[in-house]
Formats: C-alpha cells, structure tokens, sequence
C-alpha cells in the first residue's frame, strides 16, 4: 500500500516538475520573441517574419532609439514619477482606510467595507468617469490624469490589508499601547505599519505595475505628447511608427526599409519591461509572503 502510494507522490510530483516548466516556457517564450525580434535586421524581419533564431542579428533598432533618446528618457521620467507618487499615496490611503476596518471595536466597519466591496464589483462607467475627471476636477493634459483616474484606491488591496492586519496584528498589543498613552495615529504609524511591510510591499507591486503598465489614462485624458509614459509612447509607437521617426533628423533622407520600425517597437516593448524584471526579483519574497497570509480570512 506504500509503495503503490509513493508511486503515485511520485508520478504526481513529475506531473508537477512537467507542469510548471511548460508554463514557465510559455510565460517567457513571447518575452524572449520580442528580444530576438529586436535585435534582428529589418530585412530579416520583413522577410522571414519574427523567429527565436535571428535571421540577420543587428542593433539598428537599439541604435536609433539611443539618437531619439531625448523622447524616450522624457517619457520613461513621466512612467517613473507616476509610478512612485501613485503607488506612494495609493499604499498610505489603503493602509489607512483597511486598518480601521480590521478592528472588531469600529462601529461602521460593516458598513464600509459593503461600499469598497460594492465599488469592486460595480463602477460608474468611462463615460461618468471622464466627464468628472475632465469637467469637475481638471485634469485633462496634467500630470495628475496619470496618478488619479483608476489605480489611486482598490478595493481588493483595501482587503488584502484589512486581512493581515486582522490576522497578523494582535489587539492586544494595540490595547496595551492604548493603556500606555498612544493615540489611534500613533498607533498606526509607529507599531501598525512597521509590522506589515508584507502586505504593504504587495499592493505596492500590485499597484506600481499597474501604474508602469498603464497607457489607458494617457489615451482617455492626454493629448499633450510632453505627457506621454513609456507605455503610451510604446502603444502610439505601435499604431504609428511616424510618430517617433517625426521630428527626427536621423531619418531624413533614409529609404523606408532602412528605418528598422518593427524592430524599434520591439526594442521599446523590451525597454519598458525592463525596470519590472529588475526590481520584481528583490520584492518576491514579500509578495508571496503578504499574497498568501494576507488571503487568508480572519
């Protein structure tokens, strides 16, 4: 009966090993596309299409984004700024609201959470949404179009959050700093948040790739071109490879073959995912940590 049991552990732990590598393949097999179609000559590209195996390896494309690099280091400072004052605020009015509804002792916590769940399940519309960022708040073609609309507040991180605290955080040490004098904002700043760096480095990666990755406020509320993330410069690319090869002294006078635009979108695609694979790696361990402690109901 053993045996026939640690061969079926067995047979299942291969299945497993088998499973996880074929993801793991598929994950990283458009990845590793874009960077040999990067890196491959114009020609090639045109006539044989994209290949993990380069036809005609170049760095035409690398080349002529390093002549543009004004446009793109403009764009990628706008993708950082928001990125870091974004996720900065969202992190702090997340922490803030979710630890108020972790205690048993709030008299409208139910309350509350009902409405952010109901704002998870349900929103206003883009209409409603565009007409009150543009006509009562004014933020059309401003930097606070990219931080405010859509990644400020989630629900589900409010939750996340709300559950560590609940399942990490004794009320007893919150009692006892009571008894000791502290203030609910002393509480919460000197003993809430420094221990939940877990949680709080999860929803700071939950919330820094959607700010790093998103172009849909750039397209709703931005027309001014100064104000383009990398993601939005990589999407107008995309559609209009005109858009950065105007303007551009380089490309005159260049015969339209010789202008390696498949190649440069792919090279912008591999430049903007480069900061998540740099800084992914360093935060892992607190990602897993917060996903799986903070899920668990309290």
């Amino acid at each position: 009966m053993e045996d026939i049991k640690s061969r079926g552990e067995k047979a299942f732990s291969i299945f497993a090993e088998v499973t996880i590598i074929v993801l793991v393949i598929l994950c990283l097999a458009p990845f590793v596309l874009i960077i040999m179609a990067s890196i491959t000559k114009e020609t090639a590209l045109v006539k044989y299409g994209y290949s993990f195996f380069p036809k005609a390896f170049s760095l035409d494309a690398y080349n002529y984004i390093m002549k543009e690099a004004g446009t793109i280091v403009k764009a990628y400072g706008i993708s950082i700024f928001v990125t870091v004052v974004g996720t900065t605020i969202s992190i702090f009015i997340t922490a803030m609201l979710a630890y108020p509804l972790s205690r048993i002792d709030f008299k409208y916590g139910k309350l509350i959470s009902f409405i952010v769940l109901f704002t998870m399940l349900f929103s206003g519309g883009v209409a409603p949404s565009y007409m009150m960022w543009t006509r009562v708040f004014h933020v059309k073609d401003t930097i606070f179009a990219l931080i405010l609309p859509n990644y400020l507040m989630s629900a589900f991180n409010v939750f996340l959050m709300r559950n560590y605290y609940s399942n990490n955080i004794p009320s007893s040490l919150i009692e006892s700093a009571q008894i000791d004098g502290a203030g609910e904002f002393k509480i919460f700043f000197k003993i809430i948040l420094p221990l939940s760096i877990p949680a709080i480095a999860t929803i700071g990666i939950f919330t820094g790739l959607a700010y790093w990755n998103d172009w849909v406020n750039a397209l709703y509320y931005i027309t001014n071109p100064n104000l383009y993330s990398i993601q939005n410069l990589l999407v107008t690319t995309m559609n209009n490879i005109q858009f950065l090869q105007s303007g551009s002294a380089s490309a005159v006078g260049n015969v339209a073959v010789q202008f390696p635009s498949n190649g440069i979108r792919m090279a912008l695609a591999v430049i903007g995912v480069l900061p998540i694979i740099i800084i992914f790696p360093f935060m892992q361990k607190y990602f897993i940590k917060g996903v799986v402690v903070g899920a668990v109901k309290g």
